[in-house]
């Protein structure tokens, strides 16, 4: 089971290079599909540094997560400012 847990890393790298490239992306959907790509690399980060004793990187891919979700809020068309327009 150790061994499982230590190769998560890989995959959870390259989840995380696939997401920072869609969330580039022009199109809405894809930047859509990142977002959610980057909450599972984030979970898997998690997965790794819980196992791996890295109190640090799962408290960075907490804080990432929120800062995602509070990006993707802020995204939407008056999201984020009460349902004003922005200034």
């Amino acid at each position: 089971m150790d061994d499982l847990i230590d190769a998560v890393q890989w995959p959870a790298m390259a989840v995380t290079v696939a997401a920072s490239w869609l969330v580039g992306s022009t199109h809405r959907r894809r930047r859509l599909v990142g977002f959610w790509t980057f909450l599972a690399s984030n979970a898997l980060w998690i997965a790794w540094g819980w196992h791996g004793s890295a109190p640090a990187l799962v408290v960075l891919q907490v804080c990432l997560a929120a800062m995602n979700v509070r990006g993707m809020v802020k995204a939407r068309p008056h999201g984020g400012e009460g349902g004003r327009p922005p200034a």
